[in-house]
Order: C-alpha cells, then structure tokens, then sequence
C-alpha cells in the first residue's frame, strides 16, 4: 500500500472508540492482545483478536466485494498464503451483530477480510478443519466502516471497478444525503474522480448484462459509452445490441460457445451506437465522361492515395491517369 493509503487508513481508525475485552468465546477460542501508544496522550489502547469459527460471521450488507464472486482460484494465493504459515497473519475487521440482526449463530459482521473469510472457511472444508478466523471487533457507524473498507480495498486489484462503483454509489446516498462534494472531500479523494466511478455505476441494467463478468466492466468503458447514452437514438441502438450480448452471454454460461470478452463487448456497443462508418469522400476524382467510375485521390499526412475499380478498362485508366498528372503539374507551380 502507498503511504498516502496508509495515512488515510491511520487517519479514519484514530477516531474509533477503543473495543472493550469481550468476553471469552464458546469453544475455547483463544484470545490474542496487543497493545499501541496513543501519540497524543501517550496513554495504552488494548485492542483485542480473537480466533472465531468463520459461520460466525456474516458480510456485512454494505461490504464492498461481491462475495458470491469469490472462488477457490481467485483466491488462490491467499489460500496458499495461510497454508504456508500455518495460520491467517491479519486480522479481518468486525463488529457484533445487534438484536434482530443476529441470525443463525453469527455474531459477527465483516467490515474488511472478505477473502480472508472465504479463504479460511474453504480450508476448513477442505480438510484443514484447525484454521480459524483472525478477527478485531471494532465499535463502528456504517459510514467509518464505509470509508474503512473504502480505505483499505482502494489500491487492491483484486477488487473490481465496478464494485467499488457500486459500493460508491449506495454510500452516496445512504451516508453523504447525494452530496458528491460532501463524499470526496470525506474519502480525500478529487470529485472528478468520484463522479467517473458513479457514472460507471449508473450504466443501464442492459449494459451490464451484456459483459461476461461484472468484474470486468470498467471505469474506461462507462466513459467511452456515456456520450452514446445521452443521445435517444444512440442509447436504444446501444441497449439493442447490448441486449443480443447477453444472450450470447447467456449461451455461453450454458455450454453454448464462448463468452464475448469485455474489450469486444465494447467495441461492438460502441460500434452499434456511432452506426455504420461514412466514407470519407475522396478529394479529388479524374474521370473520361461522368459516367464512369474514374480514379479517386485521398490525400492524409503527406500521402497521396488512387482508388479505382478493378473492372475500370485501360482506357479510361489511362484518360484517368493524364488527367491527375495535369492536376499534379498545376498543383505545382
């Protein structure tokens, strides 16, 4: 992470309450502490982890991952990260479910560590039954767990742009009453930067469907289509097109051909939208009588291009030809 990333990460976290030692888990679940000077007072802030079972916790509904999307091979190196070392070396960040919010023995609901969750909860049930959970239960709003998760998932790859879009654009009403300002200068980001990511999260429902993964939608994509969206007779070219997209998307998730991938998913939307290219009308044409086809001069970055159809007879090439060299000499002097 950049060290601006982890000033900011520093800067939501100083304004957490303490977590108060919770008592201890069923199970025997064991307890680690570590403790941390508080610069500015200079007095000891103890914080507490503990290992849980994974199935007491739950995603918290505003997480920023999808975490349907989460398989054992995009996950992978965190798998093999925590099989290497015996055990989860950061702790996912959680606070305690309330009232009717607890279900089904969770107790918990995850703020950041989604994969950190998926990853130890496949291993438990594939055979490595002895890892648990690392987590740190922190007294938060929705809107600090908001820019918590912001913070820490903003550099990572692994996490798409739409998702993060997404994520953007409920919290943009939920926490900032629809004020963009207001969010960018909470998260300490540009408010063009914020309003590339709404935009992305605005693309018509269409549009979405026609790309194989949602994962693989774009920032780029929504800005190369949104001019195409403001115009009517674009916008329903596009959502035609997008429409034949998803079945073709759909066919492929059934075993029927491959998945358009998402650079030609978007060169075909865009290409529906503009229409058919004109043909730039050639600069000059050198022809016998108008009636014939003739030779048709293109001039581009110093180049001069003839065009001509094949079937043209000699003659007519050759009145062709005379008559662009004389245009030639003229041009000249």
């Amino acid at each position: 992470m950049s060290k601006r990333h982890d000033a900011l990460f520093e800067d939501v976290l100083k304004d957490f309450s303490a977590t108060e030692p919770a008592p201890e888990d069923r199970g025997g679940a064991r307890f680690l502490k570590r403790s941390s000077t508080l610069a500015d007072t200079g007095e000891r802030e103890e914080k507490v982890l503990r290992w849980v079972d994974p199935a007491q916790c739950v995603m918290w509904a505003g997480h920023n991952r999808a975490y349907d999307l989460l398989t054992p091979e995009n996950c992978g190196d965190l798998i093999a990260s925590i099989k290497a070392q015996g055990q989860q070396e950061f702790p996912a960040i959680v606070r305690r479910l309330t009232g009717g919010e607890t279900g089904a023995g969770a107790e918990y609901e995850v703020i950041c560590g989604a994969r950190r969750h998926f990853a130890i909860s496949w291993l438990r049930a594939n055979n490595y039954p002895q890892f648990r959970y690392l987590i740190e239960v922190r007294d938060l709003t929705d809107e600090e767990a908001f820019r918590l998760a912001d913070l820490e998932n903003r550099d990572r790859e692994d996490i798409s742009d739409f998702e993060r879009a997404r994520d953007y654009a409920l919290a943009l009403e939920s926490y900032y009453g629809g004020r963009q300002k207001a969010m960018a200068e909470r998260l300490e980001v540009s408010e063009g930067w914020l309003s590339r990511y709404l935009q992305l999260a605005r693309l018509p429902e269409e549009i979405i469907a026609a790309y194989p993964d949602i994962r693989e939608i774009r920032e780029l994509h929504a800005r190369t289509l949104r001019p195409y969206l403001g115009d009517p007779q674009q916008r329903a070219k596009l959502i035609e097109a997008a429409g034949e997209l998803a079945a073709e998307q759909r066919a492929a998730r059934e075993g029927q051909g491959a998945p358009v991938p998402a650079a030609k998913v978007l060169a075909r939307l865009k290409a529906a939208a503009a229409g058919p290219r004109k043909a730039r009308p050639p600069e000059r044409l050198f022809r016998r009588v108008p009636e014939e086809s003739g030779v048709a001069m293109r001039r581009k970055n110093g180049r001069v291009t003839l065009e001509f159809n094949e079937n043209l007879s000699d003659a007519a090439l050759e009145v062709a030809f005379r008559l662009f060299l004389e245009h030639r000499r003229e041009t000249r002097k």
